[in-house]
């Protein structure tokens, strides 16, 4: 019976590395895509502060919409609404965690066929942290320049939007259409 052992352990060996290769092959199929989702988003973002930059001083306006929606180019040394400014140093350590722990979960649905929501909503969140932090390397400051003149509302830019967007959705999301063992679903190998 040892001669049977063998062949079955070996038989379960080479199932268990071609459901690794499988595994490896459908997270690569979903990476690169969402690599190339990353950049574009990024490069949109740089886009937008590079033209408000190069076109406006600082301080600068030009309504949009009327009493509605302005381009106003300001700088943010801090987060949103201007919080803890100049603590750019905390910056760089929340956000480089922010991208290690995005990135983690996304390597891991990945791996699953279901959560392309949640996939999506990551790779937001991740395209504007990486947009933000570009900017605050090269410039110790955010440039923000979209404002809602209608409502008040705080001068952000494309990355701010990408975050939040991701937030709230994933929020919603996990009020009102994940289940609980849908994260155990996540958390599992």
């Amino acid at each position: 019976m040892i001669i049977g052992d063998d062949i079955l352990s070996n038989s379960n060996s080479n199932n268990n590395n071609n459901n690794n290769k499988i595994n490896s092959n459908k997270i690569a199929g979903k990476l690169i895509p969402a690599i190339i989702s990353v950049i574009l988003l990024v490069s949109f973002d740089q886009i937008t502060k590079y033209l408000v930059d190069s076109n406006m001083f600082l301080y600068d306006y030009i309504s949009i919409i009327p009493n509605v929606l302005d381009i106003h180019y300001i700088i943010n040394n801090g987060a949103a609404w201007g919080l803890l400014e100049n603590k750019q140093i905390l910056f760089y350590i929340i956000t480089c965690i922010v991208l290690i722990l995005s990135v983690s979960v996304y390597i891991k649905l990945a791996s699953k066929d279901q959560f392309k929501d949640l996939r999506i909503l990551i790779l937001l969140i991740i395209s504007g942290a990486i947009g933000n932090f570009i900017d605050r390397i090269r410039f110790k400051y955010v440039i923000d320049f979209i404002y809602f003149k209608i409502i008040n509302f705080p001068v952000f830019n494309i990355a701010d939007c990408y975050v939040t967007i991701g937030v709230f959705i994933m929020l919603f999301l996990f009020i009102f259409k994940y289940k609980e063992e849908d994260f155990d679903s996540i958390l599992k190998k």
